[in-house]
């Protein structure tokens, strides 16, 4: 093959992209279908959130692209097509009966009856229909009956008629309910006897149902997790650790089906695919965006003289708990100004107060050694104003310069935390390390890859990353504080899980597994016995 014969063959093969219609029109085509992402991305083998990625401004590629096409040009098509078909009826019903003919008698239903297609005749209050019988009616068509006789609208007694038929001439008279007629008394109904032994059951039984979380769920409801274990401990005949291997490596997709489970029919439509401001965006492929997370590395300066007994405690589960946190919806919007509003979250610029109790609690900016301004998110900007705040008066406001936020809620991943929390409860109970490992794989990788990763491609959120990271950091220092406040003292505090403590730890957290639990991670030594005295 020559080189042209070669630039003819590329140039055969080549094939230009199909083009899209906007984002805002990609969605109202399939709303104007009353069709759900699930539904559309079923036949497009998709996840619900990849097409509410494209949705809000992400473009597909490939074969998909095509079938997203097609999609969207026979949804247009078939909507243009419903509306001309309204428009013609609409024309040919006002032609139906031209202006000044009198319609026939037994054309007008009487008070109380229906049309054929289930609309009531009767006690309609809309003004279109009394155009004619208004002050402005021709009065060549009125006529003053010798008896009332019912109104052909709303079935009460009128004293006119017009162009032959009973009417109320004053649209505030037509429609008045009369006399209230009194109402027959309900039946009165024996109370049922109690079932007696020997009584039957209805056929079929029941429904089962089991609790999850504060509710009840039919008993033969898909287990998403217990099902996926199940599978991989058959399909690696029962080898415990091959598979947890396999299940620990598609923890991904598998939090974001379930994701998409607990999602369906939630209040808020999450925005996958958002545009971010660059504070968001890493600086160079291998560095970090603008955004402090406020991760402490804090260790007591110095301990009283003697020696103590230092117990580090293991917080359970912090990100799972993180994941009840305020996010952002929607896409970031910006603002200027010292103001908090709490029905929005995201990121601030922010320049902190000055911290005075580092030598027995941690910063809660964490461990910061260059001053001024910072941007910081919104659990971090939260925690400061409470401790500034008349409780605690720890620390002056800080003063906000910027923000980008977004209307919030704090119930956002509300259900999709408390399905593993709840898979992770039960797991303890029946000693199923498989599912531990899953799960806890789920929802630490879930939030790991939530930013620019190349892992996770179905949820594009860093904002959602550093609040959820944030907020796991803003329980700790939580944790801390009750500790001191409890009279132990403070030795240090390590990212998302680590506290350790002097004192009788046992009086002030409870002990075990459980995400509201601690458990013992380590106990040492510090100082000498004896020494300062």
């Amino acid at each position: 093959m020559t080189d042209f014969e070669a630039i003819d063959a590329l140039l055969a093969a080549a094939r230009q992209e199909v083009p899209l219609p906007p984002a805002e029109e990609r969605r109202a085509l399939r709303q104007g279908l009353n069709l759900s992402r699930t539904q559309l991305a079923t036949v497009l083998d998709v996840s619900p959130s990849t097409v509410g990625g494209w949705e809000a401004g992400r473009d597909p590629s490939g074969q998909v692209r095509e079938k997203y096409a097609y999609f969207l040009d026979k949804a247009r098509a078939k909507l243009a097509a419903a509306e001309a078909k309204a428009e013609t009826q609409d024309a040919s019903a006002g032609e139906a009966v031209p202006a000044g003919e009198a319609v026939p008698a037994d054309a007008v239903p009487a008070s109380g009856e229906e049309h054929g297609d289930g609309r009531d005749s009767g006690g309609g209050s809309g003004s279109g229909d009394r155009a004619d019988v208004g002050p402005d009616a021709d009065q060549d068509d009125v006529e003053a009956l010798s008896a009332p006789r019912a109104c052909v609208l709303c079935g009460q007694p009128a004293r006119h008629q017009v162009a032959g038929f009973p009417q109320h001439l004053d649209p505030a008279e037509c429609g008045t309910a009369g006399p209230a007629r009194p109402e027959k008394p309900a039946p009165r109904r024996e109370p049922r006897p109690p079932a007696t032994a020997g009584r039957r059951a209805p056929a079929g039984g029941g429904v089962k149902v089991v609790p999850v979380g504060r509710r009840l769920q039919t008993a033969d409801t898909p287990d998403r997790i217990g099902s996926a274990v199940t599978a991989a401990l058959a399909q690696h005949a029962g080898d415990v650790e091959a598979a947890t291997a396999a299940l620990v490596k598609r923890a991904i997709p598998d939090a974001m089906a379930l994701l998409d489970d607990t999602r369906k029919g939630g209040r808020y439509d999450v925005v996958a695919h958002p545009w971010l401001p660059d504070i968001l965006r890493k600086q160079t492929s291998r560095g970090a965006d603008q955004v402090w997370e406020a991760r402490p590395r804090w260790s007591r300066r110095e301990l009283p003289p003697g020696e103590h007994e230092v117990t580090a405690l293991d917080i359970n589960g912090a990100y799972l708990s993180a994941l009840k946190t305020h996010l952002p919806i929607g896409q970031l919007e910006h603002s200027t100004g010292d103001h908090h509003d709490r029905r929005r979250a995201g990121v601030h610029l922010v320049t902190p107060g000055e911290w005075e109790h580092d030598a027995y609690l941690p910063n809660p900016i964490g461990n910061r050694d260059e001053p001024g301004p910072l941007w910081v998110t919104e659990p971090t900007l939260r925690l400061m104003l409470r401790l500034s705040g008349p409780k605690y008066g720890l620390c002056d406001p800080p003063e906000i310069h910027e923000s980008w936020t977004s209307g919030a809620t704090e119930a956002l991943l509300e259900k999709f935390r408390v399905v593993l929390k709840d898979a992770r409860d039960r797991a303890i109970a029946d000693g199923d390390e498989v599912t531990l490992e899953y799960v806890k794989a789920m929802y630490s990788k879930f939030v790991s890859t939530l930013g620019e990763s190349n892992y996770n491609r179905e949820l594009y959120r860093t904002d959602w990353m550093h609040l959820i990271r944030s907020q796991a950091f803003a329980n700790l220092w939580w944790k801390a504080h009750r500790a001191y406040d409890e009279g132990l003292m403070v030795v240090r505090a390590m990212g998302t899980d680590e506290l350790h403590v002097v004192g009788d730890w046992r009086a002030v957290f409870s002990e075990g597994r459980g995400v509201t639990e601690v458990k013992l991670k380590d106990v040492y030594t510090v100082g000498e016995a004896g020494a300062g005295t």
